[in-house]
Order: C-alpha cells, then structure tokens, then sequence
C-alpha cells in the first residue's frame, strides 16, 4: 500500500469539558496505532486547521467548532476523506439527531422540540411530560447547564427561559426515562463495543449521572443493545462514537444521547487498535473506488 498521509485535528479544549486529557490521549493512541501501521500522522489544532495548515488528503479528527464542522464538510464536498464526516458530526447536535433517531425508528425517548421563548407548559401537560430533561438543540453540550433536569412543567418553563436569555433559540425537551444508565463506546465495522454503568464507577461529565443513580443490574439483550448503537451510527453517518442509554425496569433499550469521538476513556488501550482498523479500511474502501 502506498505511503498514507494524514492529519489529525485534536478538539478544541472548549468542546471537551472535564475531558480535555481523556480526549487527547485516546487521539493520540489512535495516531500511535496508525504510525505503527506505516502511515504518516500530522497532528494539528481546530485553530490552525481553520487557518488553512492542513492539506493532506485524508483528515481523523475531533472537531466540533461550528467553522471547524463546515470546513470539514467542504473538503469532503471536494472528495477530502474526513472520518468522523463533519457531517455526521453535525448529525450528533442534538435536535438533528433527534430527528434522525425517531425517523430512523431507533429507540428513543418521547421527544418535543420546541423555541425557547415559547410557552411549553400545557404541551408538556397535554404529553403528560412531568420530569424531563431540556437540552440545547442547536449544538454539542458544552456546560453543565446545556443540558438541564426539570421535575415539572413550571419549571420546565424557567430553564427555557434561561437557555432564551443565553442566546439559545431551540431547545429538545426528553421525557425522562426510569431505569439503568449506560454508558457505551463503539467502533462500526470492528467487533468492539464497550458498556458501562458509569455512576457506579463514577465516571461523570456534569453530574447528571446522579438522577438515575445506582444501577439495579436490570437484565437486557446485550447483542440488541449493540445493534441499536451500531444502526444509529449507521443513520447518524458516524463511525467512531460513543453515547448512553436507559435500560427499562422491562428490559428496554432506548439511546438518550449519541457522541462522535468521546474519549474512551474506560477501555481507551483496547479501543485505539479497532479505532486505527476502522480508519484503514475506509481508506482502502475510499482509494478504490
């Protein structure tokens, strides 16, 4: 195989609260893995991508600035190779990939999109939403208030109120789920797929880990769990990715939130080999057609 040049765009510390070293190390391990392999890894910042510095012709990367995303989706429009697609990064923004899920009938929670200087109080009634979650529709999570649990109606009220006065326009409200909070990591087209129960080893970004609390240890399809995960990174056009789901008291699976490159940071040695394999082949898949 002829020598593989590529460039690796790490994320922009903004976009990975309380993970900043999680995030650069399973990047690094990829690139590691692909050296290893032959192939040439130049690593580059959102900044200095966007400021024109990167040219070869195969781009991994981490990125989720907004300029970031459209330059990624520019340069695949120009036949660039971009893993994940900035496309499929932009899939992960929330309202869209609410959409894309219900569409696509993978599991998911009941859902209202809504304006955040609307009133949702009787829609919300009229659903019987009483405990929920309110989350920015129009970008990646970025604080803890981005993505925020409410007990009632009134309340629900308040925090789109506040997300208003923030400059967030849209918001997706989620009716919230009782069950065991999962957390999973994936790699499509590889064999690897990782689950845990993330507030009983205490891994947390915001917190929020805490309103589900303890695992019950309800039982579930394990290998069901794995192929709604893997179909959603198929409809969401991602193929490194991550998120968390609920499993119901019954045995339900439903995704609650999906992620383009988390950090792995649970099995990041074990994942990096799978995450480099799946790189490579959509090379060879890219080159020959």
């Amino acid at each position: 195989m002829a020598e593989i040049n590529i460039a690796g765009i790490m994320r922009a510390g903004a976009y990975s609260p309380n993970h900043i070293g999680n995030d650069a190390a399973i990047f690094n391990a990829v690139a590691d893995q692909l050296r290893k392999r032959g192939c040439i890894v130049n690593i580059y910042s959102e900044e200095q991508f966007n400021n024109g510095q990167v040219n070869e012709p195969v781009i991994i990367n981490m990125c989720r600035e907004m300029k970031s995303i459209q330059r990624l989706q520019q340069l695949e429009d120009e036949s660039v190779l971009v893993i994940n697609s900035g496309y499929g990064i932009e899939n992960c923004t929330r309202e869209r990939m609410t959409r894309i899920l219900v569409g696509s009938n993978i599991p998911y929670p009941e859902s209202l999109i809504v304006n955040t200087d609307e009133s949702v109080k009787g829609a919300l009634k009229d659903a019987a939403f009483s405990q929920c979650w309110i989350k920015r529709g129009d970008f990646h999570a970025m604080h803890k208030e981005d993505v925020s649990y409410v007990r009632h109606p009134e309340e629900a009220q308040e925090v789109l109120q506040e997300y208003f006065l923030r400059g967030i326009k849209r918001a997706v409200i989620n009716r919230h789920l009782v069950g065991d909070l999962i957390k999973f990591y994936g790699v499509q087209g590889t064999p690897f797929f990782f689950w845990f129960y993330p507030f009983d080893e205490g891994h947390s970004k915001y917190g929020h880990e805490a309103i589900n609390g303890k695992s019950k240890g309800i039982e579930f399809d394990r290998q069901h769990m794995r192929d709604i995960c893997q179909r959603a990174s198929e409809v969401l056009d991602v193929k490194i990715y991550g998120g968390d789901c609920i499993v119901s008291p019954d045995g339900d699976i439903r995704i609650i939130d999906f992620n383009d490159w988390p950090s792995f940071a649970p099995c990041r040695q074990e994942a990096a080999p799978y995450i480099a394999k799946c790189i490579l082949t959509t090379i060879k898949d890219h080159t020959s057609k």
